[in-house]
């Protein structure tokens, strides 16, 4: 593996890392949050710099259902890293502090919750439309015979989706995806791994559902 994969490799496994401690908003800190949030922002950054060419190869190839798929995917993932990083800007009180930026809040806070959480879920659904390209990567580095464990895959998967489902009703996910509330309502007393183990199982259900809606599509596109 060549230095620019080891790097793109490197970022994405950060970002996957960071994603679920984002989320714990209230429970890791408003000033740790925040400086979490440009790093994350950052990284994502340097992501695109890395893939580049995928921008300059919107313009050629043919549009099939599968690529409409990721295409829309990777655009509404852009556009909620950007309202992440706009609202954030506005109401962070440490890290961009300094900017004279006053008013706004109200809807900016709105903007924030539902940047975040459409975020998180569309980050988890890139990273399964992309599980393959992670996954032969993995072989590459450990070259092991992942065949030997296949049925333990299985059940992992199937235990992992199904408490990524108990997961999303007892976090409330789509109270905050549809705005059927315009605040988040943190547990104070809720142990912080337990919450970082029901969104890493989110994260892994989404991811899940990403990669078989992506291996649905036929496998023709550019």
């Amino acid at each position: 593996m060549n230095a620019k994969s080891t790097l793109k490799m490197a970022l994405d496994c950060l970002m996957v890392v960071l994603l679920p401690l984002l989320m714990a908003y209230s429970l890791i800190g408003e000033e740790l949050h925040e400086w979490l949030g440009a790093s994350v922002f950052l990284l994502f950054l340097g992501h695109h710099a890395l893939n580049r060419r995928w921008y300059r190869s919107l313009a050629k190839g043919k549009w099939t259902a599968r690529r409409l798929f990721r295409t829309f995917v990777n655009a509404a993932l852009l556009l909620c890293m950007l309202g992440l990083m706009v609202s954030g800007v506005i109401l962070s009180r440490y890290v961009f502090d300094f900017l004279p930026i006053k008013g706004g809040r109200g809807f900016t806070r709105t903007l924030h919750m539902l940047s975040s959480y459409w975020g998180f879920c569309l980050m988890s659904l890139h990273l399964g439309m992309h599980w393959n390209m992670v996954m032969g990567t993995v072989k590459k580095l450990t070259k092991s015979k992942w065949q030997v464990f296949a049925p333990l895959r299985q059940l992992f998967l199937i235990i992992m989706i199904g408490y990524g489902l108990y997961a999303v009703i007892h976090q409330k996910i789509l109270t905050y995806l549809f705005l059927r509330s315009h605040f988040v309502f943190f547990n104070f007393g809720e142990d912080i791994l337990i919450f970082l183990f029901d969104y890493t199982a989110i994260m892994g259900l989404v991811a899940a559902a990403g990669y078989y809606a992506d291996k649905h599509f036929p496998r023709s596109t550019a």
